[in-house]
């Protein structure tokens, strides 16, 4: 009983782990959601949305090396059981920023990257 038991577990374990950021699918996010921006709209939503891809992606590798730890030293994965996992908004925001690039190349977009930050002028 003891031999199936403990694989169980451990296989249990492992399964409730973070995934590390690269390895999370991007959500089908429609590239409709966007054909109404201007490419300059385009372009500030996609700095946007990649700074919080970064950041959310910064968080889910946290979670996934916490997890690690926590079933390497005590079986238990530690981020995931506690809420650490964003697996959800990871796949979320890759899902955007996809969209967004698409939409950028699908009206033809030269310059994807505005000249300057929203709400700040030249000196």
């Amino acid at each position: 009983m003891r031999n199936i038991v403990v694989p169980l577990a451990l296989a249990l374990a492992l399964s409730a782990c973070a995934k590390r950021p690269d390895a999370i699918v991007p959500t089908d996010i429609p590239m409709a959601a966007y054909t109404n921006y201007s490419c300059e709209q385009l372009a500030q939503e996609l700095i946007k949305e990649q700074a919080a891809l970064s950041a959310v992606s910064k968080q889910q590798h946290d979670a996934a090396t916490g997890d690690a730890f926590g079933v390497f030293l005590i079986g238990v994965p530690m981020s995931s059981t506690f809420g650490g996992d964003k697996e959800g908004q990871v796949s979320v925001s890759k899902g955007k920023v996809q969209a967004i690039q698409s939409a950028i190349m699908s009206k033809g977009c030269n310059n994807p990257v505005p000249t300057k930050a929203p709400g700040k002028s030249k000196p």
